[in-house]
């Protein structure tokens, strides 16, 4: 079995075509392959499905074997490798009902047209001893953004009671935000069946549209994460998503 690892600002993913696997994906086989002790690890996998040229269709494998609707880091890691490989800067994926288009610039920079982002009106969330405001938002999967400090000791207390909240019956990605500027926020994340990590595209795009809609911030917003900066521009409903998405290694497994 060949695969191989990527990182879009150290949020790592295992690349692996279908027609390379000698058994289906199964949730106990991705567990086990991005478990950073027994297998390669890494943040999730990405199984390409199908190739047609400058297009492919994804599955998106969440670390805990569960699967995510759409990833922004991980789609755009997929558009890099599928441009190198058709030889076109401009590709499409097919990740479930979704449909997006990305273009690779020469700066190893990939710009992701995102799709429709929906964000509702602030809500009150009771976790027993506290309650906190929070913006929901959809990329395609659901987030609560949370205006608070990034602080990773509070993500690292909020983020899973939020995660697992019964407001959130398939759980949700969770991002404590601080506006530094109105076109500047810092964000920290908790990934839905990942757990912290250094960044997340939807995360990013989420963050920005809720500072946005709630007049916290202006487009394009520049999201600042562990892992680096993230640019996301709003037109409307509709997010694109730009940062890059770098190849570490290639791996044949025993």
């Amino acid at each position: 079995m060949k695969l191989s690892k990527w990182q879009a600002l150290g949020n790592d993913y295992l690349l692996v075509e279908q027609a390379e696997l000698a058994e289906p994906s199964t949730p106990d086989r991705v567990r086990r392959l991005c478990d950073y002790h027994y297998g390669v690890g890494s943040d999730g996998l990405l199984e390409v499905l199908s190739i047609d040229g400058s297009r492919a269709a994804l599955k998106i494998w969440n670390p805990d074997g569960s699967t995510a609707e759409l990833s922004g880091n991980g789609a755009r890691i997929v558009a890099a490798w599928l441009s190198r490989a058709a030889r076109s800067p401009r590709v499409a994926l097919r990740i479930g009902p979704r449909d997006v288009e990305a273009v690779v610039g020469d700066d190893g920079l990939v710009r992701l047209d995102v799709g429709r982002v929906e964000v509702w009106e602030p809500e009150v969330l009771d976790l027993g001893d506290e309650r906190i405001e929070f913006t929901p938002v959809s990329v395609g999967n659901p987030h609560a953004v949370v205006r608070r400090e990034p602080e990773r000791g509070e993500l690292r207390r909020l983020g899973p009671r939020i995660e697992r909240h019964s407001r959130f019956p398939e759980r949700t990605n969770v991002q404590l935000v601080r506006v530094d500027g109105p076109n500047d926020v810092t964000i920290g994340v908790w990934e839905r069946g990942a757990g912290e990590t250094l960044a997340s595209g939807t995360s990013a795009v989420a963050a920005a549209a809720a500072a946005v809609s709630n007049g916290w911030s202006e487009s394009p917003v520049n999201v600042h994460l562990p892992g680096g900066d993230l640019l996301v521009e709003l037109d409307g409903d509709r997010a694109t998503l730009t940062g890059p998405a770098v190849e570490i290694c290639r791996v044949e497994l025993v």
